[in-house]
């Protein structure tokens, strides 16, 4: 069984074609890479797999169901099941790192003593004990993106979108954030990393699927970047 399957997914804005006829299956636990240059699609289609966006045509599935039949509660849940990870953060400004990261749980209904218990733990794995209480104002930008990290992982995902989550930092930040993504991929959790930085693709060495015009122009198991 497949976590994701797009089966022949099209979108278009305005009679303009962002991606066309895309069809791939990803397996659970699985770490995919998704190049290409910007403006190429990327971020659409990891929208579409969070139902932010709809397909113009083709069907999008998760754990073998059609993502655009959920409602309410089922799409919900299906939004627990994926972590989201942006460039720029979209951190609350005026809650510290717990707070933040707490209020993923908070949102989704957890108990305080649920929240009490978990949300050290997740921030040991990303590293950010120590910072707890700090607001991300206080945080460097690498800080501030294994927060975002952390609140994508405090529910227990089986899959991480991960789009240009290194595009504002450093090279040494950089490198903290993919070596977390793959050690979060080791405990089991699948991602999807969208990048166009060729360097990240080709040291990590996993399967990456190279979009180009809207189509998918390569699909290779230990591939590189190569557009």
């Amino acid at each position: 069984m497949s976590l994701v399957y797009f089966k022949n997914v099209s979108k278009s804005y305005n009679g303009f074609l962002i991606l066309d006829n895309i069809t791939f299956t990803m397996e659970a636990g699985e770490f995919v890479s998704l190049v290409g240059r910007s403006g190429v699609g990327k971020t659409t289609l990891l929208k579409m797999l969070i139902r932010e966006e709809l397909p113009t045509k083709g069907k999008i599935y998760f754990n073998e169901r059609d993502i655009a039949k959920l409602k309410g509660a089922e799409l919900a849940l299906l939004r627990r099941k994926i972590g989201v990870v942006f460039q720029d953060f979209k951190l609350l400004a005026d809650r510290t790192a717990f707070e933040n990261v707490a209020f993923a749980m908070e949102v989704a209904g957890y108990s305080e003593e649920d929240i009490k218990k978990d949300v050290p733990e997740v921030l040991k794995l990303v590293n950010l004990q120590d910072k707890a209480d700090h607001f991300p104002h206080q945080l460097s930008a690498g800080e501030r993106q294994r927060t975002v990290i952390a609140r994508a992982l405090i529910q227990r995902p089986e899959l991480i979108l991960a789009d240009e989550p290194t595009g504002n930092l450093d090279p040494i930040n950089t490198w903290e954030i993919i070596k977390l993504l793959v050690k979060i991929n080791e405990l089991g959790t699948a991602v999807l990393l969208a990048t166009h930085d060729k360097e990240i693709v080709n040291t990590l060495g996993r399967r990456v699927i190279s979009l180009e015009n809207g189509k998918i122009i390569r699909d290779e198991q230990e591939g590189k970047y190569l557009i």
